[in-house]
């Protein structure tokens, strides 16, 4: 059966709906179509950030995902060639509560609605994402397909598809939006007002990214702290990394559930640390660092998207307030005596980040990088840095 929502404010902005999102419980939600014409299908999430929706959009960890955005003005600031985290967009579709705000800012280059064309996303706006939010925290996350057609909408057809789609759950992703080749990063520091993104050529350490969907402002804080930086794909041998000589291995963030993703990197990862290769994981990372120490994972109910997320460092009792974007966590019950909680979530108690008590190893849920979000968490880098150096001390 379909279950049909129409915002109380659908008749002031359009006539006649061009856009629907039919979820895979029958539910539908009709507004107007944005963006790219056509459909795709996806895992209905929200995130709770107010600013940042291009880096988010071009982060690759939303692969296979639809965004219910809960800030209902999005687009004031136009696009721009800055706020990139990827050059290749992975996300699946878009929803916004209002229409498209109209651009008013002094970097912005597009209308938001042309950006999302060019980059074949398919949005929807003039729904209720309050409603939609509620429905995912109650029930979890939920498959759905986003439409925008200006013909007769086949209700049933998309509701077949959403039903048909197999969903994140056992699902390889970071191998889809890894890179395919091994490359140096261009040394791209941090963005300044005054100059926007500096390189900086001063080098003092050399550390390999395994990328599983690496955002670009990870690399830029490595380069911010005079480390150089290759990236290598998701399917490079162990081999291959030691001979590139690295101070340490990180392991980048991406979309997908780590089980599945373990069974790739699972063995390389091992041998990393089996050499006392300093590591540094963040969010699928952590995950994966997490598989390499025999933990294991789990599907959250609705997962951990926005800028506004409490974590608590055990270690120093201090509270950071970080970026999220995951859908899996680390199961507590899973974590074997040699590693370490270092960090919790203040939301629901989820593992936020870990610690190897018998090597050079540690990692976080979060998004220390931030883009969007706050720097609470921006020494994580140091640290990593820091124990590079007392690696190199010892050797």
């Amino acid at each position: 059966m379909i279950y049909k929502e129409k915002s109380a404010k659908l008749n002031n902005l359009f006539t006649q709906p061009t856009g629907i999102l039919i979820l895979e419980n029958g539910m539908m939600f009709e507004g107007r179509g944005i963006g790219h014409k056509g459909y795709s299908v996806g895992e209905v999430c929200f995130n709770t950030s107010m600013t940042g929706y291009q880096e988010i959009m071009t982060d690759p960890s939303y692969s296979d995902q639809i965004i219910n955005f809960t800030f209902p003005h999005i687009g004031n600031v136009g696009t721009n060639l800055e706020d990139i985290e990827c050059e290749d967009v992975w996300l699946k579709g878009v929803i916004f509560n209002k229409d498209i705000t109209s651009p008013s800012n002094y970097r912005s280059l597009d209308h938001l609605d042309k950006w999302l064309q060019t980059n074949k996303i398919v949005g929807l706006c003039g729904v209720d994402t309050r409603k939609i939010t509620n429905l995912i925290r109650a029930n979890g996350a939920l498959k759905g397909t986003i439409v925008n057609q200006s013909k007769k909408i086949e209700k049933k057809f998309y509701l077949k598809k959403s039903r048909e789609w197999s969903g994140l759950k056992g699902l390889d992703l970071a191998s889809k939006v890894s890179a395919k080749q091994i490359y140096k990063w261009n040394n791209q520091a941090l963005w300044k007002k005054k100059n926007g993104y500096e390189i900086n050529n001063t080098f003092k350490y050399h550390v390999v990214a395994i990328d599983f969907g690496i955002k670009k402002n990870i690399l830029r804080n490595f380069s911010n702290l005079n480390t150089r930086v290759t990236v290598v794909p998701i399917n490079t041998s162990f081999k291959t990394i030691v001979a590139l000589k690295p101070d340490g291995v990180f392991l980048s963030n991406g979309p997908g559930d780590p089980a599945a993703t373990s069974k790739i990197v699972n063995s390389t990862i091992k041998q990393i640390l089996i050499n006392k290769i300093p590591v540094f994981g963040i969010c699928l990372g952590h995950q994966l660092l997490a598989h390499a120490l025999n933990c294991k994972t789990k599907k959250m109910h609705q997962g951990h998207r926005g800028a506004n997320h409490p974590v608590k460092n055990i270690k120093t009792s201090n509270v950071e307030i970080t970026s999220q974007n995951h859908g899996f966590e680390v199961i507590r019950k899973s974590i074997p005596k040699d590693v370490e909680v270092t960090h919790v979530s203040l939301f629901d108690n989820s593992i936020e980040g870990i610690s190897y008590k018998k090597g050079i190893a540690f990692s976080v849920q979060y998004h220390p990088e931030a883009s969007p979000g706050p720097h609470d968490s921006n020494y994580l880098f140091n640290q990593f840095i820091n124990l590079i150096k007392q690696n190199a001390k010892k050797n």
